[in-house]
């Protein structure tokens, strides 16, 4: 298949360009400045990086909670605004505040570190002139904000990161027509064989939308209608083979990736196309019931890692073949998910895992004090990056809460309660069509999956807590999952799926650095059969519904990944891939990203 280069695959356009690269930047350190008039730019910075990344150029960790940025350009003719174009400027995220100015004028303002910052330019261009500033103001002393692994000391220190301040995403322009399509999101319904396609239309009434689905490279539906208002949903019936073994060709999982390509196009009145937009989908159900976490109609066993999203050059910013590699590389390890930890990770990772085949939990980056700011400013943040990332059919789950973190008084305060519930029950309303894990890891109050946390290094004792329901409703009363209650009195364990989200954290230290793993292995011998032992303790489990492994690489100080932070496996691949899946090695499937036979046929049939 052909991969898409563009920086948010899900609703592509032909003409695009990135504006990653060399931009002006100056330091604001007292906030002295209030407009680009003031700003005086005296270095250089490489965008994406923040300046706290090597790659920045900049490679600055300390304390600077306003800095500026400035690019000069002309845009080429095609993508520069006329009188039938408008165009968008497109940052995929700028933490923590920001505010745009395009040509000398304010033309955008945004709070949230995680989410897209768009700017139409049209009424800020008369040619193709373009100058853009851009203020962004991150208090590194912030706790009431969403700030997820970013450490409010000057040094990381225990679980927590160096920080990120301003633009960490691909800043790239595109061109749209003056009418256009603005958002969609697509809704698979497995059980009808039907997809919904929800639209809104920057458009004056007396437009259509031309919509064309592909499989494989032939064409499935082709469909057209008429639109009033700016919101539109239609369900779009896919010719349904009836059989479950002709239908399996139709259906995404990790095992068999299937996406339905996309093409949507936005005609006129007088049946002119005015925008032209790529787009795919999936056929893929998610649920819970009866204790098991349930994918496409049949129970499915979660094997997750705990990932999250740092590199030693980039901090939370990678290249498109890292975030590549870090999919592939998850997949040939035995794993067939990731918890993406504390991090709205870049809509480039989901493509990969959209395409490749990996199932990912999406979490919110928490705040870590309480306050009604805290929680005005993270259920808006939150909302964005559902609305952002509800069509990719890679996630199968949100996680809205980790440990409580912004919520520590959970068990003896009724509004923080009311919180947890409250966010559970928007996400639901936002997006009922996948699992919520409330509260991941203890004190859980409203939740689809029940998830624990828990680091015995030993799989024996891991098993006695969690080999069966019997042993279950013991651990319930008597294990505190790092002090703190598995279930909040008077929300008691209702028989959700029981998930080992947090566990294992063995390290094994293989250069000079110092650091620390919940457990310590001295080898690389040593490391497997650590590793072997507890994962023996969940794969064998007759109760748990899946597991997340912690974690996929080192992260600076925290040495307990399976691979380093430089991405190398600290011990044979096929050795840990055959512990995830419990077999021996000899009995490992033969294709080490997990594909079954009939998406391999399907891909040599393509010539993939």
């Amino acid at each position: 298949m052909a991969y898409s280069d563009h920086p948010r695959p899900q609703i592509e356009r032909a003409r695009w360009l990135s504006l990653d690269g060399a931009w002006q930047f100056a330091y604001d350190d007292d906030a002295r400045w209030t407009g680009p008039a003031d700003a005086s730019f005296d270095r250089t910075i490489t965008v994406p990086y923040a300046p706290e990344a090597p790659r920045s150029g900049i490679h600055d960790e300390g304390f600077h909670p306003v800095v500026w940025y400035r690019r000069t350009l002309e845009l080429p003719a095609d993508l520069a605004p006329d009188a039938a174009h408008d165009a968008i400027l497109h940052f995929g995220a700028i933490d923590y505040k920001s505010d745009v100015w395009i040509n000398g004028q304010h033309a955008a303002s945004h709070i949230g570190g995680h989410t897209p910052v768009r700017v139409r330019l049209a009424p800020f261009m008369t040619g193709g002139s373009l100058d853009i500033v851009v203020r962004a103001e991150d208090d590194p002393l912030d706790m009431m904000k969403p700030r997820g692994k970013q450490d409010w000391l000057a040094a990381p220190h225990g679980i927590w990161y160096p920080r990120t301040t301003g633009i960490w995403q691909t800043v790239f322009v595109e061109q749209v027509g003056r009418s256009h399509i603005e958002r969609l999101q697509w809704t698979p319904d497995f059980a009808k064989f039907e997809i919904r396609l929800d639209t809104r239309i920057a458009a004056p009434d007396g437009h259509r939308l031309r919509v064309r689905l592909w499989l494989g490279g032939r064409v499935l539906v082709e469909d057209e209608y008429g639109l009033k208002g700016r919101d539109t949903s239609r369900v779009i019936a896919l010719p349904d083979p009836g059989i479950d073994d002709a239908r399996a060709d139709f259906v995404w999982s990790p095992e068999h990736p299937q996406l339905i390509d996309a093409e949507l196009f936005l005609v006129d009145a007088n049946g002119d196309v005015v925008d032209e937009v790529k787009s795919y989908t999936a056929l893929r159900a998610v649920s819970t019931a009866n204790g098991r976490f349930i994918m496409n109609g049949r129970s499915y066993f979660l094997r997750l890692v705990l990932d999250q999203g740092y590199w030693r050059e980039g901090v939370m910013t990678a290249s498109d073949e890292e975030l590549r590699r870090d999919v592939e590389l998850t997949k040939a390890l035995g794993f067939n998910g990731v918890r993406k930890h504390q991090k709205i990770e870049n809509p480039r990772f989901l493509y990969w895992a959209d395409v490749l085949g990996l199932l990912v939990w999406e979490e919110m980056p928490s705040a870590y004090g309480y306050s009604n700011e805290s929680v005005t400013r993270l259920t808006a943040e939150w909302q964005e990056a559902i609305e952002r990332d509800y069509s990719h059919p890679s996630i199968v789950a949100w996680v809205p809460f980790n440990e409580s973190w912004g919520i520590p008084e959970l068990p003896h305060s009724p509004v923080q309660r009311s919180y947890q519930q409250a966010l559970y029950h928007l996400t639901k309303t936002l997006d009922p069509t996948r699992p919520v894990s409330g509260n991941d890891g203890w004190e859980q109050i409203a939740t689809d999956i029940f998830a624990v946390h828990d680091y015995h290094h030993s799989g024996a004792i891991l098993h006695e807590r969690y080999g069966s329901a019997p042993a279950f409703k013991d651990t319930l009363t008597t294990f505190r999952s790092a002090g703190r209650a598995l279930a909040i009195d008077g929300h008691p364990f209702a028989g959700q799926p029981v998930m080992l989200t947090e566990f294992g954290g063995i390290a094994y230290f293989m250069g000079t650095e110092a650091g620390w793993g919940y457990s310590t292995a001295q080898d690389a011998e040593d490391f497997v059969e650590r590793y072997a032992d507890v994962l023996s303790g969940v794969t064998d489990s007759e109760l748990l519904a899946g597991y997340c492994y912690t974690q996929l690489t080192d992260t600076y100080q925290e040495q307990n990944g399976v691979l380093t932070m430089d991405r190398k496996p600290k011990a044979d691949i096929e050795a840990i891939r055959a512990a995830n899946l419990g077999v021996a090695i000899e009995r490992l499937p033969q294709h080490p990203l997990g594909y079954n036979a009939r998406w391999l046929k399907t891909q040599a049939e393509r010539g993939n």
